[in-house]
């Protein structure tokens, strides 16, 4: 075997070089794949068997370390493109397959190394609300109306979960860290942007044809503007680790308008309400003021929900079928909009106003994760129907707050909203506390991309996307790093006191 490999060396002139036998080996069966594969794409016509060494190949390195594995995930999320295999049959190429391979290679690797696995982060409050939050909708999937849909639902939950939470919380620790997985988004980012941009402007940024400008990276302008704006805090963050003569920093400067400029392109009224939201938010959380603001939001919903609920109230705000249209002009939109006349905007209620009866059919467990689509009909009220409301494009409730309501009922909403509470109480509070310049503006940048994507839910639900669910999870896993960061100095110092006393 030795002498075969030396004579293979020889011929190829590698007979010098330090390359190992075991590596020598992969190479050769890579190269024996692809060629293989690429007859026999030619003989059947089927060019995605081209692919299946790479898949071997990606596969080996995902066993070998999967935190390689994982940066090439960060670096697909900007670049990822729906495919689908049927009109009911899904998924986002490369990312879904990436997602679920590294969920089961970090399983295999946690059972094999539960000891390395850190106790604090399991520990730690926003991971037990976000277990309570899984095992709530593990409930719910079993005693769903639909189980296989919940089942598919409950599924995608966990991979979430998995790798974007629970395996980014073990890769993305410290602050180079958070600076590798930023330029990891970042560069494919700007690219696909200017590429869309460009695209956009080539038809002079029309409102009417937006959502075709956006294929193939995004589903619509809605995603576009989301996940555009949610990285926004991020630019800012990264603007502070260079100094003033730095071309970097003025790079990401540009870039923090030009991002805005793409928000402002997208013509995507929930990504501008959501950025004003933020820059408020900025000052709430340094003023220390998220639990005041958070209880006169709580009070404001529960007093508008009663009077929009008393005696049938909202009946009173139907839409006229023949006005609710969509509109080719921006200002058109705005316009409609605030007279209840923009037929995406009434649709929503339409949706809601049918989640609303939906949910006091089970209010203890609801449908079952992921079946709004499945129920809602029979429950909503004619009068705000409109002419898109025969819905061909399967799309949900549009409010992941009230989905949680209709589909995991009043304990999953609550648990839920909960959940999102606390995560920006605790995190005031980490941000406060940080000894560290650098991770405090990364701690507020993850907390204002964090109510960005909060205020995107309110109208459109999102978590189980890619594109924003990726970072909703992560945000989490870095703001529990960064707080046993901080745990660890003060009981280092604790100590320190003790012993010098």
């Amino acid at each position: 075997m030795d002498k075969s490999l030396g004579n293979i060396r020889k011929w190829i002139g590698i007979q010098n070089s330090s390359i190992s036998n075991t590596a020598l080996i992969t190479y050769m069966i890579f190269i024996f794949t692809l060629v293989s594969m690429g007859f026999l794409s030619i003989i059947y016509n089927e060019f995605l068997l081209l692919f299946l060494p790479f898949a071997i190949l990606l596969v080996y390195q995902t066993v070998l370390d999967f935190r390689k594995v994982f940066y090439l995930l960060l670096i697909s999320i900007p670049l990822s493109t729906e495919f689908y295999f049927s009109s009911s049959l899904m998924t986002d190429l490369p990312t879904e397959p990436l997602i679920v391979g590294l969920m089961i290679v970090y399983l295999i690797y946690t059972l094999g190394n539960g000891k390395s696995i850190d106790k604090k982060f399991l520990s730690h409050p926003i991971t037990l609300i976000i277990l309570i939050h899984l095992i709530w909708i593990i409930f719910t999937t079993v005693f769903s109306q639909l189980f296989i849909v919940s089942l598919k639902f409950l599924l995608a939950k966990i991979w979430y979960i998995i790798v974007f939470f629970f395996l980014a919380g073990g890769i993305l620790k410290k602050e180079k860290d958070f600076k590798i997985m930023f330029w990891l988004i970042f560069i494919p980012f700007f690219l696909v942007l200017c590429f869309t941009m460009l695209k956009h402007a080539m038809i002079g940024f029309s409102f009417a044809d937006v959502n075709s400008v956006m294929m193939p990276f995004f589903r619509n302008h809605v995603v576009y503007a989301a996940i555009t704006a949610v990285f926004i805090p991020f630019i800012i963050v990264a603007t502070t680790w260079y100094n003033w003569r730095s071309i970097i920093k003025w790079f990401l400067i540009f870039n923090v308008f030009f991002f805005l400029a793409v928000v402002y392109f997208s013509y995507t009224r929930t990504a501008y309400i959501a950025l004003a939201i933020a820059f408020g938010a900025y000052f709430v959380i340094r003023w220390k003021l998220v639990k005041w603001v958070l209880l006169a939001a709580s009070i404001l919903l529960v007093f508008g929900t009663y009077h929009i609920l008393n005696h049938n109230k909202y009946l009173d705000y139907a839409p006229d079928f023949e006005k609710a249209v969509s509109h080719k002009n921006f200002d058109n939109l705005v316009s409609a909009t605030a007279k209840g006349q923009d037929v995406s905007t009434m649709e929503r209620v339409y949706r809601w106003v049918a989640g609303y009866h939906m949910s006091k059919k089970d209010i203890w467990t609801g449908h079952g994760p992921g079946n709004f689509y499945n129920f809602y009909k029979k429950y909503t009220v004619t009068s705000f129907e409109t002419y898109v409301s025969d819905n061909p494009e399967r799309s949900g409730i549009h409010c992941y707050y009230l989905m949680m309501l209709t589909d995991q009922g009043i304990p999953g909403a609550l648990i839920f909203i909960f959940f999102t509470f606390f995560v920006l109480i605790y995190g005031e509070k980490v941000y406060h506390e940080c000894s560290s310049p650098t991770r405090k503006h990364m701690i507020m940048g993850v907390l204002i991309c964090q109510i960005i994507i909060d205020a995107f839910l309110i109208i459109n639900d999102m978590v189980e996307t890619d594109k924003i669910g990726s970072f909703f999870f992560i945000n989490l896993a870095i703001l529990i790093n960064f707080d046993l960061i901080e745990r660890n100095k003060k009981s280092l110092n604790n100590e320190n006191s003790r012993s010098s006393n």
